[in-house]
């Protein structure tokens, strides 16, 4: 959010700064055909479910708390010690108290699954799939703001027809193509300052979680493996 308030901001003050008044600006003919244009796109490229499910992840990316990998490591050795001394179903009583989703997950598994081969597969197959959704709902972002650029296109087009009509009077086509041309900024903007960004952030947030959850993973396995706790940290 700071960010795009920054480069909104700046955006604002660049075009203040020429002494173009900011009400020039604002053409609502042009905000309808880019963003309808867009929602449109974007609707006929893109599953309902999918779409909903990025609306989701753009949603959580604003309330995402930040993963304090040490602390989340104490953890991992603390239900490796559990496990090593008093057996792997001696973590049940606190599993529900992890403080990590895929890490109760991974600590249920462990309790079911007696297999090492079994519940690697079973933990990679699961970070692949959040992997693969991630990369699903950054994929709807990027395409919505590859889209938007060109729908700004079609709006200076239609201003530009607009202008034409009015050929024979030369202070209103100047006006116009001014006017015509603020469709394709808002364009550009929503592209580059909303759409692509949050896609990157997408893929950032899901890179940094994957990073995690292989840490857990790993974890998951000292503890199958009963490895000592000094080893754990190591690993």
């Amino acid at each position: 959010l700071a960010g795009i308030a920054i480069a909104v901001a700046t955006t604002v003050a660049g075009i203040a700064s020429t002494g173009v008044s900011l009400r020039y600006f604002v053409q609502p003919t042009a905000a309808w055909i880019v963003l309808g244009g867009t929602l449109g796109v974007t609707l006929v490229t893109t599953p309902r479910t999918s779409l909903l499910h990025a609306l989701r992840r753009v949603a959580g990316l604003l309330r995402q708390p930040s993963t304090n990998r040490a602390q989340l490591m104490d953890e991992i050795i603390s239900y490796v010690r559990i496990a090593r001394v008093q057996g792997v179903l001696a973590m049940e009583p606190s599993v529900d108290q992890a403080s990590n989703g895929f890490l109760r997950e991974m600590l249920a598994l462990a309790m079911d699954l007696k297999s090492r081969t079994e519940f690697q597969a079973a933990l990679e197959t699961k970070l692949r799939l959040r992997e693969r959704q991630g990369d699903a709902d950054a994929k709807v972002l990027e395409v919505a703001g590859g889209f938007a650029p060109a729908i700004g296109v079609i709006g200076t087009v239609v201003g530009l027809i607009d202008v034409l009509r009015q050929f024979s009077n030369m202070n209103s086509v100047a006006l116009g193509i001014g006017t015509a041309f603020v469709s394709t900024m808002y364009g550009l903007t929503l592209a580059n300052l909303i759409l692509l960004p949050a896609a990157h952030r997408i893929r950032a947030s899901v890179a940094e979680a994957f990073e995690i959850e292989e840490m857990m993973i790993e974890g998951g396995l000292c503890l199958i493996d009963g490895t000592h706790p000094s080893m754990v940290r190591e690993r």
